[in-house]
């Protein structure tokens, strides 16, 4: 057996059924923990992205947080992972894909509760938080080897994985492959761009992704609709190809070989939880830095970024890939979506997804650049932050020419590593998780009482 062939083990005994039911488990027990937040307070949570008091110490608004999480999550995930598990699972996994994002509202609501409530500062006065934070400060000192643990994960994921190289070669391959430019030139442009922000620190990551993010989801999601009106009349088709095949245990579906349940609940979830990101533990280290002194209000903000990410643009991208019937065709990851963006708009269909996958693939850099940052601040201290930076964006830059497949499946491994010390630093800590809930909304119906009381008086 080759080395390869050994992280492939590797890789996929961590990211097997074992790690797959724990973080949908986390998600099942904190969504009775919490008696279905997610569906009881989601109003309430979509309200507070754009009206959130603000009035905490933080270092960025409660939305420039929240688009800064979407910044690293909503990218190739929504566009390639949703195109890879429709293709290996079928229109089932779509189903399943719903269920991790379901239950993972209430693990990443979990994870902002904690990441405002154990946040503490640096030597520069920057916020720092996140689970090696909330493992130090909530479980213990004698847990620190733990929260060690997950920031050198965090490290090796933002410098070899998500955060660099898998990022940089969906741009450079989508650029080259709608308008031929050579991958280097576009590597070299990239890192350059990355430099001019990352340098800034959050506060310059967070006023690109609160112009980026917003913008581009919605023009994303306004196309996506565009294909879904032109096959309006498939659409219950559509959902009945999807509920029938997360439960088909027949190998051969609609024409669609191979397509089981067992690959349905796999390709669902795991292409789900690697998009959304609930239960990694990298969502809450910018959550941290929201300016808000009540735990639970950023848990709900947090928990939109799963809503929007996995229920709403992945969603669309699934129904785009089933009505348009490019999941049955030889087409796979990108290329796949393109051909249903191209299926209606011949001529601007891909250069938009061009532009969207770039823009998502960008941004999704800039959020673990902060990621990989404040947990080497965590391990190293303040004073290697630049270096670190630089490292990050010689990263960038070297994605463009380099294709280590050993350095993807190590990122992978890196990955799922990091969601181990992060479950169970929640699952220890959902008691604390309980009683700030409590206390945010006994605040919540206090402040209806006064509010009632003073428009009686009027």
């Amino acid at each position: 057996m080759n080395l390869i062939d050994l992280l492939n083990n590797i890789d996929s005994f961590i990211w097997g059924p074992p790690l797959l039911i724990l973080l949908v488990g986390t998600g099942i027990f904190f969504t009775f923990k919490l008696n279905f937040l997610q569906i009881t307070k989601l109003p309430k949570a979509l309200k507070l992205i754009f009206f959130a008091e603000n009035d905490g110490s933080g270092d960025i608004s409660s939305f420039g947080a929240l688009c800064t999480a979407l910044a690293a999550t909503v990218g190739t995930g929504n566009i390639v992972g949703v195109a890879t598990a429709v293709k290996a699972g079928g229109p089932g996994a779509l189903f399943w894909m719903w269920v991790a994002a379901f239950f993972g509202m209430a693990t990443k609501y979990a994870e902002g509760v904690l990441a405002i409530k154990y946040r503490t500062k640096d030597k520069n006065g920057q916020i720092s938080g996140g689970p090696m934070y909330y493992i130090l400060n909530g479980m213990g000192k004698k847990y620190k080897p733990l929260a060690m643990f997950f920031a050198f994960s965090g490290i090796l994921v933002a410098l070899l994985g998500i955060g660099t190289f898998t990022q940089v070669n969906a741009i450079t391959d989508a650029i080259k492959g709608s308008l031929g430019i050579n991958p280097k030139v576009t590597g070299i442009v990239l890192a350059v761009l990355v430099a001019l922000v990352v340098f800034g620190g959050l506060q310059s990551i967070s006023k690109v992704a609160t112009k980026v993010v917003p913008f581009m989801s919605i023009a994303y999601i306004v196309l996506c609709l565009l294909i879904l009106g032109t096959y309006i009349k498939e659409i219950p088709i559509a959902f009945s190809l999807i509920i029938k095949g997360a439960f088909n245990t027949t190998a051969a579906f609609c024409g669609f070989l191979g397509a089981t349940v067992s690959m349905a609940i796999r390709n669902g979830i795991a292409r789900g939880v690697f998009s959304n990101e609930s239960g990694l533990g990298s969502a809450p280290i910018s959550a941290a830095a929201a300016k808000t002194e009540w735990p639970a209000e950023q848990g709900l903000i947090s928990m939109t970024g799963t809503f929007i990410d996995s229920l709403i643009i992945c969603t669309l991208t699934g129904l785009a890939l089933i009505l348009s019937g490019v999941w049955k065709s030889d087409f796979n990851g990108a290329l796949m979506t393109q051909a249903a963006f191209k299926s209606i708009l011949p001529t601007i269909g891909p250069l938009f997804l061009t532009l969207s996958l770039s823009l998502f693939a960008f941004t999704t850099i800039l959020g673990w650049s902060y990621y990989g940052e404040r947990c080497f601040e965590f391990l190293f201290g303040v004073k290697g932050i630049n270096g670190y930076r630089t490292l990050f964006v010689l990263m960038v830059l070297l994605g463009a020419f380099l294709r280590l497949e050993v350095v993807w499946i190590i990122a992978d491994i890196a990955n799922g590593l990091m969601a181990l010390p992060n479950l169970i630093a929640l699952l220890f800590l959902s008691p604390v998780v309980v009683s700030e809930t409590k206390l945010y909304m006994t605040h919540l119906d206090k402040k209806s009482s006064i509010k009632e009381s003073k428009t009686m008086e009027m």
